[in-house]
């Protein structure tokens, strides 16, 4: 990746069919008091009529009528820690309000109307639509999927307030709600800088709180791999930064499924040809010898292209990638490749004649094209940088192609719809190139859909 440090950018997919619908209403709000309802719904109505909530044990439930029960992990789970949220960290009420019946807010009871998908993960087209009614004695949260319901009872949770009682309070409201991008996500660099699962899982709560659903993982880099790969496993033990700097294969299970009981999709990134440094220290003949005055320099560059071995050890580490991560997709990279290195190899040279390569890019996509059919083989779908389209290579179709350079992306954004691919925008949210004051205006008023395709 182009910068170091803990990379946090904020991803949301824009336009195409096949991924999943987008929004284009513009949320609604009538409402008798400000709420703080964060990201704003679709639709909100609230009146001025307060409801007392009663935290008992079993204030949620399934509906009867309700395709998910008690058998559903992701729904159980789910009303343990939003319990855990709305009641568990405040005092219980400190005195009687003389609470009128009517007003009482017994339950929220949740209806899932198609197949939940209890044991599936999320992916790219998951329903995370939901309507809550919450009106006495009983509130209602109907979605279509599990998914739908993640995101109402997050919306339930910021409803709620307490009065000067100590008692738990919300307005009667009326909220249908639904994403406008299937992707919204975050981006954790953990090369640059080992994470602690801990944080990792802290890093899923708070996009939980917010309602993001991808956790982009950009595991390994230049400066350490710290994924413990069971085909390859001196890549972490010579690679990483220290042998307890690793993510074992528990842990990456840990973090998937903490993230799925969220609805929250893990993206893994195993960046290539570049950013491939701490990959050569477990992998011998793996990355390009550099030279200089034709003479070796025995410095490296990027993974050597040219080589049949290469290409054997990269099927099995994806092979290997496609079955631990669970996810439609994996994220190639193929960014800022240093050709320079590639120029100086007579053997790379030597190549690209033989291949009537013109100009270095050719050999950029002749690599590229060779990764993203094994992603494809594996029944897997591909996410690349935008470099990768800019140098002209045969996308796969159905590819993501990533835009993060700021430098004028809606043009960007133009092009590469316009050809047909998907596209995720980062470019103007790089949390770790702040100055303050005027930057967050800038996040805030940037629109994703202002563009001309």
């Amino acid at each position: 990746l182009r910068l170091p440090g803990l990379l946090a950018l904020l991803a949301g997919l824009v336009v195409q069919a096949a991924l999943g619908t987008r929004r284009t209403q513009t949320p609604r709000l009538s409402a008798s008091r400000d709420l703080n309802l964060w990201p704003l719904p679709l639709s909100v109505m609230t009146t001025p009529r307060l409801l007392y909530l009663s935290p008992r044990n079993d204030f949620f439930g399934h509906s009867p009528t309700s395709k998910a029960g008690p058998s559903c992990a992701v729904l159980q789970e789910a009303f343990r820690r939003y319990y855990d949220y709305i009641f568990g960290f405040y005092k219980w009420p400190l005195g009687s309000d003389n609470i009128p019946r009517e007003m009482e807010l017994q339950k929220l009871e949740v209806s899932v109307i198609m197949d939940p998908e209890c044991d599936s993960f999320p992916s790219i087209t998951s329903d995370e639509s939901y309507t809550l009614l919450v009106k006495g004695p009983v509130a209602t949260l109907t979605a279509n999927r599990v998914w739908g319901v993640l995101r109402g009872l997050e919306t339930f949770s910021q409803l709620i307030y307490q009065n000067s009682y100590g008692t738990f309070t919300a307005n009667e409201s009326n909220i249908v709600d639904s994403p406008r991008f299937p992707h919204r996500g975050i981006l954790i660099d953990t090369s640059r800088h080992f994470l602690p699962v801990k944080t990792i899982l802290k890093t899923l709560d708070a996009m939980a709180f917010n309602k993001f659903n991808v956790l982009h993982w950009h595991i390994v880099d230049d400066q350490s791999f710290p994924y413990q790969s069971i085909s390859f496993p001196e890549l972490s033990n010579k690679g990483s930064y220290f042998l307890s700097h690793v993510y074992t294969p528990n842990d990456v299970r840990t973090v998937i499924e903490y993230a799925r009981l969220r609805g929250i999709r893990i993206l893994p990134e195993f960046d290539s040809p570049g950013h491939t440094a701490s990959w050569g220290k477990g992998q011998e003949d793996l990355l390009t010898p550099c030279y200089h005055a034709r003479e070796p320099s025995g410095t490296f560059g990027p993974i050597n292209p040219i080589l049949n071995s290469t290409y054997s050890f990269l099927s099995k580490l994806f092979k290997e990638i496609s079955t631990v991560f669970p996810d439609e997709f994996i994220h190639l990279g193929g960014d800022e490749v240093n050709f320079n290195c590639w120029k100086s190899n007579p053997a790379v040279l030597r190549f690209m004649r033989n291949k009537r390569f013109g100009k270095i890019e050719k050999l950029q996509s002749f690599y590229m094209q060779m990764v993203l059919d094994m992603i494809s083989a594996m029944k897997k779908r591909s996410v690349v940088w935008q470099e990768v389209y800019d140098d002209e290579g045969e996308l796969t179709p159905g590819t993501v192609v990533q835009v993060w350079k700021k430098q004028n992306f809606p043009m960007k954004l133009s092009q590469v719809t316009a050809a047909g691919f998907p596209v995720i925008l980062s470019a103007p949210w790089y949390l770790d190139l702040i100055s303050y004051g005027e930057d967050w205006r800038q996040y805030y008023s940037v629109k994703p859909l202002n563009f001309a395709g």
